[in-house]
């Protein structure tokens, strides 16, 4: 299955415009995922087309910023003075998790703890809440959490596509609760939940402790992705590079 696709599916963007066959996603700049030109194949007029992009996010105020792999669009991007930043890659598993060690809660909406406790680790400004709360809602999910005395300690976002494949998204601890397995549980808790044979992740390259959980949990690395952004450019209201692909 297309990584990128399955990506865009998941994480919707508030704002789509299909030109040729690039898609231009915006969301007031809430993550590069949605605020991102995704890329399929070659256009006819390459330059314009990429023209074409600088002036629908400039329009918004936001950075022009390119989804892709490697390829001729991805030359030209660099030839162009676009950077190569958050190189991703997807981890896929196929088969039965093991049993979750702790007792969640799981729901089909996203709830005030969960959001909060997420966003915290992500490091975004809370007055982005609303936006993301919107993206995450554009697409039934499932929501998990580990909590103790009403704090989710540990939380993770599972979205079930065509109906055999998980896509698992914000997966996140806080900093008090790490090292005691309480992502492994969350993450095992929703591919039980949601009852299909596989389930994929995306993570950027650098976080390789998240990479060796998810190699213990069973994923192995299969197909990825990178952003190229201009050399002054930044998607707007990032406090910090966030520990998760943007």
């Amino acid at each position: 299955m297309d990584l990128s696709l399955l990506v865009d599916e998941a994480w919707p963007a508030l704002e789509r415009l299909d030109h040729g066959p690039w898609t231009f996603r915006a969301s007031q700049g809430v993550t590069k995922r949605a605020n991102s030109v995704l890329v399929r194949g070659m256009p006819d007029d390459l330059e314009g087309a990429v023209l074409a992009a600088e002036a629908f996010y400039a329009s918004r105020g936001l950075p022009c910023v390119f989804s892709l792999g490697g390829g001729a669009v991805d030359d030209f991007l660099a030839a162009r003075g676009y950077a190569l930043v958050e190189p991703t890659m997807g981890m896929w598993a196929t088969g039965e998790p093991e049993a979750s060690p702790y007792s969640l809660k799981i729901s089909d909406q996203p709830w005030d703890g969960w959001m909060e406790s997420w966003w915290a680790v992500d490091g975004r400004y809370p007055s982005q809440l609303p936006v993301v709360a919107e993206i995450l809602r554009g697409v039934p999910s499932l929501y998990a959490a580990y909590e103790e005395d009403g704090v989710a300690l540990a939380v993770g976002r599972g979205v079930v596509q065509g109906g055999d494949v998980l896509g698992l998204y914000g997966m996140a601890t806080l900093p008090r609760a790490r090292r005691r397995g309480l992502a492994r549980a969350v993450l095992r808790g929703l591919r039980a939940h949601a009852g299909v044979p596989r389930a994929y992740l995306v993570v950027v390259e650098r976080n390789t402790a998240a990479q060796a959980l998810y190699r213990g949990e069973g994923f192995v690395a299969q197909g990825g992705y990178h952003y190229r952004v201009r050399a002054d450019g930044a998607v707007t209201g990032h406090t910090r590079p966030p520990t998760h692909p943007a």
